[in-house]
């Protein structure tokens, strides 16, 4: 467990009959961001309650923040905060005064808690909101109010479920942007997301949990090329060349009319050198060359049989465009 700020071995968690946890193992290095995927009912929520001392589990060997669960539970809330799915401000009061509450909770000195939330204010843009009712806060402004209470005991391990549903694109991208500086201080967090892409840009490891089991884990490169499909695809503008090039690579799939070739590859670059080397022996060059890789929708649905997670709400930019057109052209 050296270098780790979680580490479970067989976590099982039933309700009922109902077996929402199944022998879960996971391991999240100290100051790195650790995504947890899977689809509603997968148990991420049931996931991130244990971890974080709210939900006893049935079994399993568990150490956060270097404290064992079961024996150290006060020393391992000590060391944690957790945000839940909805926000956890109250509306009543104004920002300062939620900030303030949370600080009796933890029982810092008056002095000293009045310094923290002013300072969490500041760092988290809401100094001029920070005597309004927290009612009148938009979602994302309400988001980072959350977190900022729960930094207030200076927490090394944070639990994040969900911390984005319901915020525009550029809330959401706030928030992002205020995740990479936590751990850029040193911060270790746990995230359940149900957005594809904020795993992708956010997680050092991602794991797929699905029916109560981790069905797999590893950075987000490594889990794409989980998942067949990936190709290179070359385009010539002369015939000739296209015809030699096909020749050289047997196995690629021809586009006579568009004057391309497909050939498979797991977008590594041993594999595109392999086929960028044999091309150079036949005396042949490309006009164009692009990689395409499975991205986490495909590994999604590759490791649950379940339809892709919802798609972020932001309007495309011109990249995701291309690629996603590049990729129907793939098809």
């Amino acid at each position: 467990m050296t270098g780790l700020a979680i580490a479970a071995n067989g976590l099982r968690k039933s309700y009922g009959d109902k077996n929402v946890l199944k022998g879960v193992d996971l391991a999240v290095p100290t100051g790195t961001v650790f995504a947890l995927l899977g689809p509603n009912g997968a148990g991420k929520t049931t996931a991130v309650k244990i971890l974080s001392t709210l939900v006893t589990p049935d079994a399993g060997e568990i150490s956060v923040g270097g404290h064992d669960l079961a024996t150290e539970a006060q020393q391992v809330r000590a060391a944690i905060g957790a945000t839940g799915q909805f926000s956890a401000v109250d509306g009543l009061i104004t920002g300062r005064e939620n900030m303030l509450l949370m600080a009796d909770l933890h029982r810092l000195p008056k002095a000293e808690g009045r310094r923290v939330a002013t300072e969490l204010l500041a760092r988290f843009d809401l100094t001029d909101a920070a005597d309004k009712p927290a009612s009148t806060y938009s979602g994302g402004m309400k988001r980072r109010l959350d977190i900022a209470m729960t930094l207030v005991g200076g927490p090394r391990i944070i639990f994040l479920d969900e911390p984005t549903t319901g915020l525009d694109p550029r809330s959401r991208h706030g928030m992002w942007q205020i995740i990479r500086e936590l751990v850029a201080g040193g911060t270790t967090v746990l995230l359940t997301t149900q957005y594809l892409e904020e795993a992708d840009q956010l997680a050092d490891r991602i794991a797929v949990l699905h029916d109560g089991v981790i069905a797999a884990e590893g950075t987000a490169e490594e889990l794409k090329r989980l998942v067949p499909g990936g190709h290179v695809r070359l385009r010539f503008t002369d015939p000739a060349a296209h015809r030699a090039a096909a020749d050289a690579l047997a196995e690629a799939a021809r586009d006579d009319e568009a004057l391309a070739l497909r050939v498979p590859s797991d977008g590594s670059q041993r594999a595109l050198r392999s086929v960028l080397d044999r091309l150079d022996a036949a005396g042949v060059a490309a006009d164009e060359l692009t990689v395409h890789t499975p991205d986490l929708d495909d590994v999604f649905f590759a490791l649950t049989g379940a339809p892709a997670l919802p798609a972020q709400t932001a309007a495309p930019t011109a990249s995701a465009t291309q690629a996603a057109s590049a990729k129907e052209n793939a098809r």
